[in-house]
């Protein structure tokens, strides 16, 4: 029970220090920026599972992408 406490009060705690992050100009910038990039993340992990493919073929192009950035 005392650890749900801690976790519910660092959650209040955190959106109190957002909401005042979020009053300056530099804090909304911050702020669509981190929201830009979760939404990147999502198009490109939903197109991912969209195409689907075997477990097989999807480590096969893992490793070709690393040996193309190790050889960069």
């Amino acid at each position: 029970m005392q650890k749900f406490k801690w976790l519910v009060g660092g959650m209040v705690l955190g959106f109190i220090a957002a909401h005042f992050v979020n009053q300056n100009p530099s804090g909304r910038e911050f702020f669509e920026r981190v929201n830009q990039g979760a939404k990147e993340f999502n198009d490109a992990f939903s197109e991912g599972y969209k195409q689907g493919g075997s477990p097989s073929e999807l480590i096969e192009d893992m490793e070709s992408a690393l040996d193309s950035l190790k050889h960069k």
